[in-house]
Parts: C-alpha cells; sequence; structure tokens
C-alpha cells in the first residue's frame, strides 16, 4: 500500500511539474508572438510617417479643474456660458485628430449655461454658500461614456443594431449630476458592448491615444479617457466591470475611480449586468484630471451612500499602512511588468518613507495568479444569456461562424474581437453552476477575506494598473488577459484609484492603482491626492498663453 501511495504521489508531482513545464514554454512562445506583433506594427508605423498628437491649448480656462471652474462661477469670476464654448471649441480643435466623441449636444448646453448665468444675475440669486452646499456643479460642462443614458441621446454601446436607439430618460448617476447643477456636453466613444480594453467599434470607428495617436486609449470608457486627457471635458464620468475607467484613466494619464460595490446605481447603464453577480462587479464612477475633483464628484454620484464612504472625515496619511506587489506574481499569457511601471512603483514607496515615515510592506498574495480565471467565473453567465446573446441586442444569438465568414466578406456589424470573445466564451470551461465555477467562486471569497485580513480600515494597497504603457492600435489582439490586473479588484468589489505618474520614455502615460477595503473609498482618494502633489499628476500638452 506505501507504495502504491508513493507511486501516485510521484505521478501527481511528474504532472504537476509537467503542467508548469507547458505554461512556461506558453509563456515564451506568447512573449515572442508580442515581439513580433510590435516589430511589424512599428514597421508600418515608420512606413506611414510620423504619428499625430492633441493640439497645444490656447484658453486656459481649460486648465481649471471642475472645482475650481464651479467656485468661479457661482462667485461670478467666470459665466457658465465662457466655460461652455470653451470645451466647445476645445471639442472641435481635438476631434478630427482623437475621435474621441460619438455625439454632442453643444446648443443644449449653451442653452443650459445661459440659464445659469440669468439666474447668478436674477434678484432672487442663490448665495454661493448655497450653491456650494446644493449644487456643487452648478454651470460646468461634463462628458460621459456612450452606454451610460443621457435623456433623447443614442444609446449605442458601440453596436450597430443599436444605432438608432435613444434614451428615454437620464441614467440615475445623469440625473444625480444633473441635480448638482452640472451640464452634460457629448457622449464619448466605447469599444462594442463595453467588452474589449480598446475602443474600437464598427459605428464610430477607432478613438486615439491624445499623447500619441499610434497607441490605444483603453476600454470600454476610452473615449471619456481621451477626452478628459486632452482637456475637452473638465470631468467625466465612465463605467468599470473589468477595469473599464482605471485602463484608459492609466492609458491617458488621468485620474478615475472604481467606488465600491454598490455605492452608486449602475440603473441606466447598458448593456446592464444579466445577473446580482455581474451587478456586483460593475461599478460607475468619476474620471478627470485633477485629484481633487474626484471626491466631489463620488459624494454626487452616490447620492444616499455617501455617508457610508464617511467622505468628509479627513485623512491623516501618516496613519495609512501600505502594502504592495510589483506584479501578479506570474500568471501565464500574461504580459510581464514593465520596468518603468515597477520603478514607479518603488518611487513610491521610498517618497512615503520619507516624506510621511511611512514603511510600506511588500506582500505575496498567492491567488493573484488565478485573477483571470477568478474574474471569467464572476462574471459567467446563466440561461445561455452569453456574449453571442449580447451581440443580437438582446434579441436571440448571432451564428459565431457565419458572423467570421462575414467579416472576411466585409459584411459583419461586428469587430472581430467581439467575434473572438464570443467564440471564446463558448469554449471555454468555466460554465455556471458547473464544479470547475463553483470552486472558483469559493477561491473568489477566499482572496477577499485575504485582502480584508491585510487592508484592515486603515490600509492600501499598491498594484499595478496594467503591465504595461498603451499599446499599439491592434496589440491587444495578441495579448487579450492583460486586464487582469484591474479586473480582478472588480471581483473583490473594492474601491480603486487609478493614478497618474507622469510619462515613460516613450512619452506615453504610466502610473498604478491604489486599492482599499470595503467603503474605505475615501483612503484611495486621499493617496490619489498625495501621489499628485508628490508626482505631478495629469501632464498637459503645450500650452500657448
Amino acid at each position: 500500500m506505501k507504495l502504491s501511495g508513493i507511486k501516485l504521489r510521484g505521478c501527481r508531482l511528474k504532472n504537476k511539474q509537467g503542467k508548469m513545464q507547458a505554461r512556461k514554454i506558453l509563456n515564451v512562445l506568447h512573449r515572442l508572438l508580442e515581439l513580433i506583433v510590435r516589430g511589424i506594427l512599428l514597421l508600418v508605423a515608420f512606413i506611414s510617417g510620423p504619428a499625430q498628437s492633441q493640439p497645444a491649448i490656447k484658453d486656459l480656462t481649460l486648465l481649471h479643474s471642475a472645482t475650481t471652474l464651479a467656485l468661479k462661477i457661482r462667485n461670478r469670476q467666470l459665466t457658465s456660458e465662457d466655460v461652455v464654448s470653451s470645451y466647445i471649441e476645445r471639442i472641435k480643435e481635438i476631434q478630427p485628430i482623437l475621435n474621441c466623441i460619438t455625439e454632442e449636444r453643444f446648443e443644449e448646453a449653451l442653452k443650459d449655461a445661459r440659464k445659469c448665468d440669468q439666474l447668478l444675475k436674477s434678484q432672487d440669486a442663490p448665495s454661493a454658500e448655497f450653491l456650494a452646499k446644493e449644487k456643487p456643479l452648478f454651470g460646468v460642462p461634463f462628458t460621459t461614456k456612450d452606454c451610460i443614458g443621457v435623456a433623447n441621446m443614442y444609446q449605442t454601446a458601440g453596436l450597430v443594431v443599436r444605432k438608432n436607439t435613444v434614451a428615454e430618460k437620464d441614467a440615475e448617476v445623469v440625473k444625480l449630476m444633473r441635480s448638482a447643477g452640472a451640464i452634460p456636453l457629448a457622449l464619448t466613444n466605447v469599444s462594442e458592448l463595453a467588452m474589449w480594453w480598446e475602443s474600437t467599434n464598427c459605428l464610430f470607428g477607432t478613438t486615439k491615444n491624445p499623447y500619441n495617436t499610434r497607441h490605444i486609449v483603453g476600454g470600454s470608457s476610452g473615449g471619456e479617457g481621451c477626452i478628459q486627457a486632452a482637456a475637452g471635458s473638465p470631468l467625466g464620468i465612465g463605467s468599470d466591470i473589468g477595469g473599464s475607467i482605471r485602463m484608459p484613466s492609466f492609458f491617458n494619464g488621468i485620474f478615475g475611480h472604481k467606488p465600491t460595490k454598490g455605492i452608486v446605481s449602475n440603473d441606466g447603464q447598458y448593456p446592464s449586468a444579466q445577473s446580482d453577480d455581474q451587478d456586483q462587479l460593475l461599478a460607475i464612477g468619476p474620471m478627470c484630471r485633477y485629484a481633487q475633483d474626484l471626491t466631489l464628484t463620488l459624494k454626487i454620484l452616490a447620492d444616499k451612500n455617501a455617508d457610508l464612504l464617511k467622505l468628509d472625515q479627513k485623512v491623516d496619511i501618516s496613519q495609512i499602512k501600505i502594502f504592495y506587489m510589483e506584479d501578479d506574481g506570474g500568471q501565464y499569457l500574461i504580459s510581464p511588468v514593465d520596468p518603468e511601471i515597477k520603478d514607479a512603483m518603488r518611487r513610491i514607496v521610498n517618497y512615503f518613507e520619507k516624506a510621511h515615515k511611512i514603511k510600506a510592506t511588500k506582500v505575496n498574495v498567492k491567488k493573484l495568479k488565478k485573477s483571470m480565471a477568478l474574474w471569467l467565473a464572476n462574471m459567467a453567465c446563466k440561461d445561455d444569456k452569453d456574449f453571442s446573446y449580447e451581440l443580437t441586442n438582446r434579441k436571440g444569438h448571432i451564428t459565431i461562424w457565419w458572423e467570421f465568414i462575414k467579416w472576411l466578406l466585409f459584411m459583419s456589424n461586428h469587430t472581430l474581437v467581439a467575434l473572438f470573445t464570443a467564440t471564446f466564451e463558448k469554449l471555454s470551461a468555466i460554465k455556471y453552476g458547473n464544479e470547475e465555477h463553483g470552486r472558483l467562486i469559493q477561491q473568489s471569497k477566499d482572496l477577499y477575506q485575504e485582502f480584508r485580513d491585510i487592508l484592515g480600515e486603515n490600509g492600501v494597497f499598491l498594484y499595478p494598473t496594467h503591465p504595461t504603457a498603451a499599446p499599439m492600435h491592434y496589440e491587444p489582439m495578441c495579448k487579450p488577459f492583460n486586464f487582469s490586473y484591474t479586473g480582478i479588484i472588480n471581483v473583490l468589489g473594492l474601491p480603486a484609484t487609478a493614478c497618474p505618474l507622469g510619462l515613460n520614455k516613450q512619452g506615453l502615460p504610466i502610473g498604478i492603482q491604489v486599492v482599499a477595503g470595503l467603503h474605505q473609498d475615501r483612503l484611495t482618494l486621499a493617496v490619489a491626492e498625495e501621489l499628485e502633489r508628490g508626482f505631478g499628476g495629469w501632464v498637459p500638452p503645450t500650452i500657448v498663453a
């Protein structure tokens, strides 16, 4: 019996070693593929000539934070009409180069702005104190991604079959922004059905990075990340089910916050969550150039739930405990973290030690190596409502093989990556309710408990937002799972803030995400403001005064 047991353990060990060897080979082949694709894209770029970037800023109004604009408007130092006009002109400048918006309401926004100005000039004008409290974004324009409904505007989610779909009412977050005095200005581009990390679709085309148009803006809130970085809007709203706020914020060098699960209403977002599990992954939150605007906007979006976050409670940075990891520990088929991003992480750790006497703790959370599998398990749909169902606007299922043929003949209404996504989901071994699904869901709960024990109520976790700076267009196709760095935080339901840390040697933004415990959003927001002070935050384009 002992001999049989020894043989069995030996077989298991050999199987384990065989799997590890296979994964190492797979990783090497994947890395080789990445290098080949990047080489081809660089060659094409060299042949096609120099890349473009955003035009210089001539209007200094565009450099104010949303908080400052609101202050100046209610104190009558600026008019809302002038502010809205400045942003309209900026959008007209950048749109032909960057292709970030899908629809505008410029005339309506100007009418809304004039009403704000007329109210301030009237005998019954509210006091600045009243406006600061009740309408903190009075007269300030904002933009939002195409997936979030704005009454009487298209809500396509980048899906051709929805090209004539008009939102009948405002999404809850848009309603709250209007109540706070903000003015919707335009809708921004997304990936098809908000399920890819490059913002491109068959309706509106591809959005381009404002720092180098050969590179992506991320997704799905990519148009929003782009317009913020290019100073085409003072404030934006995005949604995030696997990193769709944080990746575009990272790629475009701005701030973005994914709130604690369940804090901000998802009502009015399309596609809506198909299950309670998916709804817990999905979060709507702010995207902006200046860290101070995150807290102001989150208070508005959280509405009655804002009290749970204690956002008015002052944070003593020196009392925060900091934990960090420089990478995920080595998932296979995931790109290695760029040395410049790891170096930025170390600079942050050194900064907090010197400026606040905080000794950061490097941790090794082993379950992060399974981030991709855990996210896929939590995204698993039941009742056959998979991505092929979503691609029909929830009116059946596409025939995937036929759509591939149509795509080859330039007749498909879907992007190639959407068809690959539908295929991958069909072939996945993780099916809702099966044994593997149940095992991964339990591991997700175990990982949450591990983070709960690490972070407590005064800890933050520094982690890469993405392993590389913004890839070139089409490059994500050979590294599809790189979003696992953000997706795993959705699984945990924890708050996370993407923080810019300047530009790399290629002139592209880099940064990190700051994660905290459940309902401890104020900690990540406080750290974001501290990092902005220490590292400069958003890098503006050339300014011509």
